[in-house]
């Protein structure tokens, strides 16, 4: 079931949102107070987290709380990959927390924290255990990227393709799975360490891998699972069907749902990463999610569950 929601994944990212139409994320602190007060309004029982940070940035932070975004959430997210991306260190994760941590009341997740394979294996199975060390106990939520490694004949999400040499090709090699669904060494590992870490684990749009990720996830303990909700997909003529079998497939883990990614059509600028040309649409988007998978317990049925507990009470 859904448990949280989080607007947007890595805005300030520029391969997530456009710095150059919205260089101060004035656009995007008042498309993401929309869709926080709309989600609230369909379920305000819902964990509200601000999409996950990369890098991690106080500024960033700052920046969302003078506008009022922060007022709106109940956490904030960061990603880290010091292995394959990131200017800093592994062992400096306890720090770039603190960063965090020191200037916002709210709790901070790690949403996406992990390690490829491009070079060893061995690393990764190395990076997973000591990422753990450093990060069980001081953040409530933790989601390992990914399961399965990202496809070839996929792209990866980025402006940069092969200009960016190997760390291009990093976006391939993320996965406790092989392409093919075999288990990398890390794999058990994870499974030690489950369900302190979850998984994040993004689904393509009729994602032929789903069956088998839930079958991996049961079998390796995971509680916790993130994934999107594209609203970019939501325009495709049969996306209502998808969505309904992704999350159904996924009842039975306690999920963060995230919504992205704007259609190209409904941009001010013809991509994904664009802020919409009416802000309101993504809020109305993310309150149709809500409404459909997590909908908020009504007067009426809180008043009969009520009645129900009190009559458990007497008896």
């Amino acid at each position: 079931m859904i448990d949280s929601v989080m607007f947007w994944n890595e805005p300030n990212n520029k391969s997530h949102w456009d710095f150059e139409l919205d260089p101060e994320w004035q656009l995007f602190g008042h498309m993401v107070k929309l869709a926080a007060d709309a989600v609230a309004k369909e379920n305000p029982s819902l964990i509200k987290v601000l999409g996950g940070m990369s890098p991690i940035d106080p500024g960033f932070v700052r920046n969302l709380e003078r506008q009022g975004v922060l007022d709106k959430m109940d956490a904030v997210a960061v990603h880290g990959f010091p292995l394959d991306w990131n200017h800093w260190q592994l062992a400096d994760w306890p720090e770039k927390l603190k960063e965090i941590q020191s200037i916002t009341r709210l709790p901070v997740w790690v949403s996406e924290v992990g390690i490829s394979t491009f070079g060893a294996e061995e690393v990764q199975e190395f990076g997973l255990r000591r990422t753990a060390e450093l990060l069980i106990g001081r953040v409530p939520r933790i989601h390992w990227y990914s399961l399965y490694d990202l496809p070839k004949e996929w792209p990866a999400t980025t402006r940069h393709r092969e200009a960016e040499g190997s760390s291009y090709y990093r976006h391939f090699y993320m996965g406790l799975l092989n392409e093919d669904g075999t288990p990398k060494c890390a794999l058990q590992t994870f499974a030690d360490l489950a369900p302190d870490v979850g998984i994040c684990q993004w689904f393509h749009y009729e994602d032929h891998r789903l069956d088998e990720a839930v079958k991996w996830l049961k079998k390796i303990g995971v509680k916790h699972v993130r994934t999107g909700l594209s609203w970019a997909d939501s325009f495709h003529s049969n996306a209502d069907a998808w969505f309904d079998r992704m999350m159904n497939a996924l009842e039975d883990f306690e999920v963060t749902a995230t919504f992205c990614f704007t259609p190209e059509h409904r941009g001010i600028r013809p991509h994904h990463t664009s802020a919409p040309q009416v802000l309101e649409e993504y809020a109305e988007f993310c309150a149709k999610m809500v409404r459909r998978y997590a909908p908020g317990v009504t007067r009426d049925d809180a008043l009969v569950e009520s009645g129900k507990q009190l009559q458990i009470e007497k008896w």
